[in-house]
């Protein structure tokens, strides 16, 4: 494998933890195995990983444990810190609107505006909308991460993983915490919570959380705060109940709200016959922000659950019923000053107010700095058409002439699953049950001109309006999903285990065009390109899976186990806007001699993937490992693209036909003395498009958004500095290597560029406008946390650095390849703050 040196050379930096053992640790985030609040007797992790309480060391596949000692230690809240822990995971998020979080493990990723890849459970329950994993879920108590497909027993959406998570439940006696800290930034957090017993048979918990910050990035045009500067609050309640002896009530319900930037980007250009700043390595971009929209984003949730366990003699039935509805609406500056759209005066009024109000900005910003190789000329026209006075703006620039973009996200949903297994401790354990879920989901996104009056937040503005709708997608999209599933698990013999698991979706799903019969003021052809022969029909395809899954433990002695598995994933097909196959063959097939093939409905992905390890513990239980390889297959991987030109935006969905990953992970925990232990853990990917009907070009080129590797080091200290109160120390080490972002890579393509530059004042040819992405790979970067503070059992004082080395990195790169360059998100800066928590 191209990055096996590497592999092995960062692996030396930890191989040292190992005391010579050739083996690592199963949880890489714990300092050592600890027990939890479930855990029955002495050190043993009790995990779910098979929907059923068991150690850690009896699963057979690789996970990684976040027990409440190291939630409390590390501080993890949300999914963006534990992730981060996590080897082979990667993850973005907060980079275009809330909600919108893209995890990666093992090269497998979800797409924008397709379904997650990684399955949420909350105690029990699975979650309809994973945009929710920018918010607390509650009062954390453990969090499981497991790779591979997990659907044959979590589910839908778990093709690449799942998330599974534990939250205090109520228990016989009163308690309660709360937790504040400040940092720098106007970073301010505060959460707390309290659980107490009902009678003798009930109990409660409510907890609430409220974070607030200005982000580190400000806007140099509007002079403020809105880059990424966001305030976000939540409150959760459980209520468990014991309905006679053998029957538990859990009823749950939370609201979450969140307000603040959207669309952080900067554009990197990938031009190299334009010369300089036109073709830009991304890791070396310097950020400015001059956007003269102030970007918003709003994302309303609300949940309410209700879950019934109930035991029989041998068996136990669980049923719960879950309500969702998640509200997201965004407004950004618009990406269109390049190609013109505004800023020549046309037949329409409208044309005319957008082209006088380009005129007007442009005027008062003359010689306005923006980033290279941005210019404010004498005249809006951008710089190909008018050599001498025009403009270079890029997207969301200080002028009206990018015009605007308001998008809409508004899902609810209901799901139901009924579950019987078996209780007794027999040879043989098993499980059976059915699964129902709809969807209801209605997708909006909405260009306007900018006439100087700011967005309108309303998807279609008529002409003649203040922000009068230039290009509109308007969709509804129903969904009903139906699955049944079951588990079976043999105790072959003393130590020897198998497992077979199975699980069949059937997913029905439609879309509606909800775009009225317009025009667009600019140009008189429809407000939808896919209006253009007609109106848009309704749509329903229905996309069928079995998804079985088969698993092995032996133990090899009483302290190592082997472990293999296998197993089918799945995520359903779909539609993306109707009419965004049209636009793509128009703007681009047609105009510019392009080769992409977008459809409006993109197929379902499905994944094969085999898993095999070692896990075990070493001297006495003070060091614990795991190492594992995998291989899997990815056929027709959803993809998100992006496209930019003249018309506006446009986001979809497409496939790449196959995709083969293989890799290796290793992780180490291990106590060096009492209250001192040391943890690493690390994992290589390789990866290979074999096959791209969508972009023929990428064949041979790497999974997107797969990082060659990742590595984790940390240490904890834990030590007593009196009888009541310790020293407590931790600090974790990242880094992430390598990482393509689009399925075009070390490729060159055709742009718009190239279709205007031979009518332009350039008159250069057609080549010229061409883009080459081979500078577009996010280069390695590491990031060091650290803790540092004393506890009693009543109360804490923790001093706390974010990313201490103050390291520069990308946290997002999107290649619009037809628009000659890609848009870029920086990374999150250092950040100092201190935390005092109280609890009782």
């Amino acid at each position: 494998m191209t990055n096996f040196k590497t592999f092995l050379a960062c692996g030396g930096a930890f191989g040292a933890l190992a005391f010579a053992a050739p083996a690592v640790a199963q949880d890489a985030d714990a300092p050592a195995p600890q027990a939890t609040e479930e855990a029955p007797t002495g050190n043993a992790i009790i995990v779910t990983a098979r929907r059923q309480s068991e150690t850690l060391a009896e699963v057979p596949t690789a996970i990684t444990v976040f027990t409440a000692d190291t939630l409390e230690k590390t501080g993890i809240e949300r999914a963006d810190e534990f992730v981060q822990l996590t080897p082979g995971v990667t993850i973005v998020t907060g980079t275009a609107e809330a909600g919108d979080t893209q995890i990666n493990i093992r090269g497998i990723n979800g797409a924008r505006d397709a379904e997650s890849s990684v399955a949420l459970v909350v105690d029990g329950i699975l979650k309809t909308n994973t945009a929710q994993l920018n918010q607390d879920q509650g009062t954390l108590r453990q969090i499981e991460i497991l790779k591979g497909p997990q659907g044959a027993l979590y589910g839908r959406n778990a093709a690449a993983g799942a998330i599974v998570i534990q939250t205090l439940k109520p228990g016989n006696f009163l308690e309660g915490a709360i937790k504040v800290s400040a940092a720098e930034d106007d970073t301010y957090s505060a959460s707390a919570y309290i659980s107490a017993p009902i009678g003798e048979n009930a109990g409660f918990v409510v907890s609430g959380s409220y974070d607030t910050t200005d982000g580190f990035y400000r806007n140099s045009f509007l002079n403020s705060k809105t880059i990424d500067d966001q305030e976000i609050w939540s409150v959760d309640a459980r209520f468990v109940a014991d309905v006679g002896a053998d029957t538990e009530l859990d009823v749950k319900a939370r609201y979450a709200d969140l307000s603040g930037a959207s669309i952080n980007f900067n554009a990197a250009f990938a031009l190299p016959n334009f010369g300089g700043a036109f073709f830009e390595d991304v890791n070396e971009h310097p950020f400015g922000f001059y956007s003269n929209i102030r970007p918003t984003n709003e994302q309303q949730t609300f949940e309410a659950s209700a879950k019934v366990t109930h035991q029989f003699e041998a068996v136990e039935l669980t049923a719960w019923v879950l309500y969702s509805d998640v509200e997201q609406a965004l407004t950004a500056d618009g990406t269109s000053a390049d190609f013109a759209r505004f800023t020549f005066p046309g037949a329409t009024q409208d044309s005319i107010d957008a082209s006088n109000a380009c005129f007007g900005s442009t005027a008062q910003l003359t010689g306005f700095p923006v980033n290279a190789p941005g210019f404010i000329g004498t005249v809006p026209t951008p710089f190909i058409f008018d050599v001498a006075n025009g403009s270079t703006f890029g997207p969301y620039s200080p002028t009206t002439c990018d015009g605007t973009q308001f998008q809409t996200r508004e899902q609810s949903d209901i799901s139901a699953e009924v579950r019987l297994a078996s209780t007794d401790d027999g040879y043989i354990d098993w499980q059976l049950g059915a699964y129902y879920l709809h969807i209801n989901r209605e997708v909006g996104v909405s260009l306007g001109a900018d006439l100087g009056f700011g967005v309108t937040e309303q998807l279609f503005n008529p002409a003649g309006s203040n922000n009068p709708t230039t290009q509109l997608y308007n969709d509804d999209f129903s969904t009903d999903v139906y699955a049944v599933f079951g588990s079976l698990d043999f105790e072959v013999s003393d130590g020897f285990e198998l497992g077979l698991a199975a699980r069949y979706d059937v997913e029905e799903r439609s879309a509606t065009n909800l775009v009225p019969n317009a025009t667009d003021p600019f140009t008189g052809g429809p407000i939808n390109p896919g209006q253009a022969f007609g109106p848009i029909a309704d749509q329903s395809e229905t996309f069928k899976q079995l998804q079985p899954k088969l698993s092995l433990r032996y133990a090899l002695s009483d302290d190592i186990n082997f472990y293999a598995n296998w197993g089918i994933g799945f995520k359903s097909g779909g539609f993306n806007n109707q009419g965004s196959a049209a636009i793509v063959d128009q703007a681009f097939n047609q105009f510019i001699g392009t080769n992409v093939l977008i459809e409006d409905v993109y197929e379902k992905e499905t994944s094969s993937a085999f898993e095999a390890g070692l896990k075990g513990e070493l001297l006495d239980g003070a060091v614990t490992f795991d190492l594992a390889g995998y291989y899997t297959t990815i056929d027709d991987m959803q993809f998100f693209e992006f496209f930019v030109g003249g018309f506006g935006l446009l986001r979809v969905v497409s496939n790449i036909d196959e995709v083969e990953v293989y890799g290796g992970e290793l992780n180490l925990a291990a106590e060096i003395m009492p209250g001192w232990s040391i943890f690493g853990s690390a994992n290589v990917t390789e990866s290979e498009i074999k096959e791209n009907a969508s972009r023929p070009i990428t064949v041979g080129n790497k999974s997107p958004y797969t990082a060659d590797y990742t590595i984790n080091l940390g240490t904890q200290l834990d030590l007593p500095v009196t009888d009541t109160m310790d020293f407590v120390a931790r600090a974790d080490y990242r880094i992430t290597g390598p990482t393509w972002f689009h399925s075009v890579q070390e490729n060159t393509s055709p742009t718009i560029f190239s279709g205007l530059l031979p009518g332009s004042q350039l008159m250069a040819p057609a080549f010229v406008g061409d883009a080459d992405y081979s500078l577009t790979q996010r280069d390695e970067f590491s990031v060091l946390d650290v803790r540092i503070g004393v506890q009693t059992d009543s109360w804490s004082l923790t001093a706390f650095a974010d990313n201490l080395t103050n390291e520069e990195y990308l946290n997002e790169v999107i290649p619009a390849v037809e628009f000659g360059g890609s848009f870029i998100s920086p990374g999150a800066l250092r950040r100092f703050g201190v935390e005092v928590g109280f609890k009782f």
